[in-house]
């Protein structure tokens, strides 16, 4: 493959709600640019970006693929990005890198809320987008009514500079805007024909391509003038449009039908021609020795370039995503790790597309390739040769909304599963786990039950683990609701030196979150100062091992305030036992109540499903706090207890056919009802018993 200057790179990432067609997009892309010789398919399992086994399995992309093709003297780099909820941290590292983000919407479903979550990503990162609205050849297409949606959504930016012509099963034609002509789709639509717009579209056409002019026009003030003076040239019109596009002053729709390779060729001349170039975007922003220093995609000078995606592949090792900002990388150079403060020799460097990968010698600012093998270096780490130390800023990957146990089903595995669980996360950061001492669990968290089956899949494939998932276990809490006193004596005597202590101490409840405070209160030396470590001591291990049902005791104020001791058979083991003997004591007689994590929840749904899904918040014992209109959705906030969300993402997807989404995050412990609190007890007791 030929070296391509950074002004002739054009960067894409396919965004959009599941099931719009960005696969298959991808897939009509290379077809179009002659890297594939025939489209792939995805009941098949034959498309280039889909290659890995859970991928074709489940016929859903799950994992972001990089691709490449070479079109109109330009290289462009694609990146196929999942729709599923479950996978948007694919979506926001693509976005993360590319300079253009091309929304792929559904000719039939409209806007949906992968659609948003997408588009507000792309907001975030202030990247232009191109809009394509897809299958246009199914029926009940719609694209006037799509496009209705889209401005109403996301404002009078949003404009057509294509238009369909019949739609449906019979679509094979676009009005060009630009061009004023019909493009007509025939044979392997590689190529289309040009040809005069039909009479009945001529009148919308005209008045259409007015206004784009028009829009256009606005982004620019010398446009502006030139367009009052009927001056505009087709030239001004192509300057202007490209300007617009990357100040996001426009968001151009055009159409097509990917399946049937109707549009394609347009879309690749439209990317190459009309979208920034990373020379024209503006320069990143990196930090180094805490000042801000920006960064423009410049081919000369030092290299830096950053890892946003690490897959590790069987019979090839890791594989590193690199977007190169500044300077150039090859084989064989050193450069510096300004993340870990590591060194890392670049091996091979590889163009992708898919799983089939070209080498080459070195890539400039503004590329994207993936260098094999690299030691010490993960996603989110940023590579230079150690010259301005600058660390460019990670991605805000989003925050998981569910959790489970997992378990190695052999002790013979136990060893392996830590070391597969952090291959995983390296992978895939949206992906985490802790091993939990409280809980006695090692807990998974993710972005959706199909996240997290996945990720077993792939241990259980890659690493030959037999792994069990489990209902994690609740970190609930124990407390007190008022003030008590007791004693704890312990006295022991067996021949010779015996055990002696005697602790009086006085509990009382304190704010929530205050956590513990312990007092020394004794006066008169009726405890000598070198045992009263000792029963603080007590105290916290028994608070530590909880008295109602095994859970931390907390929010809690311990206050010692008498005792006695004897001079021969007093020690630190003994006040350490009293202390203990009289938390749990006065613990009991001080009104304990279990307290339970509450969880703040956030529900973006289509008004149809609202009246569903505050039902099904009610019956998890959750509290809606309000709700407010987000365009065509609603957004429900509630509280809900984390014990009643195992699995909620599932729920939420079924009630909502697969358009809810939901993000949560912890608010706050309060007492659990009394008898569900009950259940808990009864059933730690059981436990305990069998123990």
């Amino acid at each position: 493959m030929k070296d391509y200057a950074s002004e002739n790179i054009r960067n894409v990432a396919l965004i959009g709600h599941s099931t719009s067609g960005k696969t298959m997009i991808s897939e009509s892309m290379l077809y179009c640019a002659g890297i594939t010789g025939r489209l792939g398919s995805i009941e098949e399992g034959t498309t280039v970006s889909d290659y890995n086994d859970d991928e074709i399995e489940r016929q859903i992309s799950i994992h972001g693929s990089l691709l490449h093709a070479e079109t109109m003297d330009l290289k462009l780099n694609i990146l196929d990005t999942p729709g599923y909820s479950d996978f948007v941290g694919e979506v926001k590292g693509a976005l993360a890198v590319v300079d253009t983000g091309i929304m792929v919407v559904h000719a039939v479903s409209g806007i949906e809320v992968g659609t948003e979550v997408s588009w507000n990503f792309a907001g975030e990162m202030n990247k232009p987008r191109v809009i394509y609205i897809n299958m246009l050849d199914k029926e009940h297409a719609d694209f006037d009514g799509v496009l209705g949606q889209l401005q109403d959504r996301f404002g009078r930016e949003v404009f057509p500079v294509q238009l369909p012509i019949d739609q449906g099963p019979n679509f094979h034609a676009v009005v060009d805007l630009l061009r004023m002509k019909q493009l007509t789709y025939d044979g392997d639509g590689k190529t289309y024909k040009e040809a005069p717009i039909p009479d009945q579209l001529q009148e919308r056409a005209r008045s259409m391509h007015q206004e784009l002019v028009e829009l256009v026009a606005e982004s620019d003030d010398t446009l502006l003038e030139k367009f009052f003076e009927d001056a505009m040239s087709e030239e001004d019109l192509r300057v202007g449009l490209h300007k617009a596009i990357t100040e996001q002053a426009l968001y151009p729709v055009l159409c097509g039908a990917a399946t049937q390779n109707i549009g394609t060729q347009r879309l690749l001349e439209f990317i190459a021609k009309y979208t920034p170039a990373p020379t024209e975007m503006p320069p990143v922003t990196g930090k180094s020795d805490g000042k801000e220093i920006e960064v423009p995609c410049d081919p000369k000078g030092s290299p830096l370039a950053f890892v946003f995606k690490t897959v590790s592949e069987m019979h090839v090792g890791d594989l590193s995503f690199l977007r190169i900002y500044h300077g150039h990388i090859e084989q064989g150079m050193t450069l510096e790790n300004v993340s870990r403060h590591e060194k890392e020799r670049l091996g091979q460097l590889f163009v992708l597309n898919g799983k089939k990968r070209t080498e080459v010698g070195k890539a400039t600012a503004g590329d994207i390739v993936a260098a094999v093998k690299l030691k010490n270096t993960h996603t989110n780490d940023t590579l230079s040769d150690g010259t301005d130390k600058i660390q460019l800023p990670k991605i805000q990957f989003p925050e998981p909304v569910i959790r489970s146990a997992i378990e190695a089903a052999t002790k013979a595995d136990e060893g392996k599963l830590g070391t597969a669980l952090s291959t995983m996360h390296e992978e895939d950061p949206t992906f985490r786990y802790e091993v939990d001492p409280e809980l006695g669990q090692t807990i998974i968290t993710g972005l959706g039950e199909l996240h997290l089956d996945n990720v077993v899949s792939r241990i259980k494939r890659r690493f030959s683990i037999d792994v069990e998932l489990e209902e994690p276990r609740i970190p609930y809490r124990e407390t007190i609701t008022r003030s008590a006193e007791r004693r704890g004596k312990f006295k022991k005597q067996s021949g010779g030196r015996g055990q002696y202590g005697d602790a009086h101490l006085k509990l009382e409840p304190v704010g929530r979150g205050e956590g513990f405070e312990f007092v020394d209160a004794i006066v008169g030396g009726v405890i000598p100062g070198k045992f009263i470590p000792s029963v603080e001591k007590g105290v916290r291990e028994i608070m530590a091992e909880g008295v109602l049902a095994g859970y931390q005791v907390v929010d809690i104020k311990v206050t010692l305030y008498d005792g006695s001791y004897h001079s021969v058979d007093s020690s630190d083991v003994a006040f350490k036992v009293a202390g203990s003997m009289a938390f749990k004591s006065a613990f009991m007689d001080a009104g304990p109540v279990l307290l339970e994590p509450i969880f703040d929840l956030e529900v973006t749904v289509p008004e149809d499903y609202m009246g569903d899904v505050m039902g099904d918040i009610s019956g998890r014992r959750g509290k809606i706090l309000g709700m407010e209109s987000d365009g065509h959705f609603q957004i429900i906030r509630a509280q809900v207890p984390l014990a009643n969300l195992h699995k909620y993402s599932t729920t939420l997807r079924s009630i909502t056919a697969g358009r809810g989404m939901h993000r949560r995050k912890f608010s706050h412990y309060e007492p659990m009802p009394s008898d569900i609190a009950q259940t808990v007890i009864e059933k730690a007791k059981q436990e305990k018993e069998a123990d």
